[in-house]
């Protein structure tokens, strides 16, 4: 019962079965659709209306760990999401985005994620020092 009242105020279809990793972040949960068979990783950000669906092909978002998804953002059909990944607003992801990119357009084309090295993420030691320059 409680589903059904905080999906009626959000406005978010998110069903109970979902595969979401801990530390999901929901900013603004209102128009947020993810499909029952969609994966989300760890310690992802979805911003408002986005959608994790299928096409009529089959198949559905596997979404890794770290994802930030822009608002708007329409993932869809069985593609793959790297982790670090960075979905622009309102971009229509159809095909797999490597990790460490950041997907833009529509549809979305992907771009490497300038000024990162993957040395000194492994050299991270607190929080504040995780902000890579996009």
């Amino acid at each position: 019962m409680r589903h059904r009242f905080w999906s009626a105020v959000t406005g978010a279809d998110i069903p109970l079965n979902s595969r979401l990793g801990g530390g999901l972040l929901l900013p603004h949960p209102t128009g947020v659709v993810i499909h029952p068979d969609a994966v989300v990783g760890p310690n992802c950000v979805i911003f408002q209306q986005v959608t994790l669906g299928t096409l009529a092909s089959g198949g559905t978002p596997v979404i890794g760990g770290h994802v930030d998804i822009g608002a708007g953002a329409k993932l869809l059909g069985p593609i793959r999401v790297g982790d670090h990944a960075v979905i622009g607003a309102n971009a229509v992801v159809l095909t797999d985005v490597p990790a460490h990119h950041v997907a833009v357009g529509v549809p979305a084309r992907c771009i490497p994620k300038q000024g990162f090295e993957p040395v000194l993420a492994l050299a991270i030691q607190s929080p504040m020092e995780c902000a890579l320059p996009i």
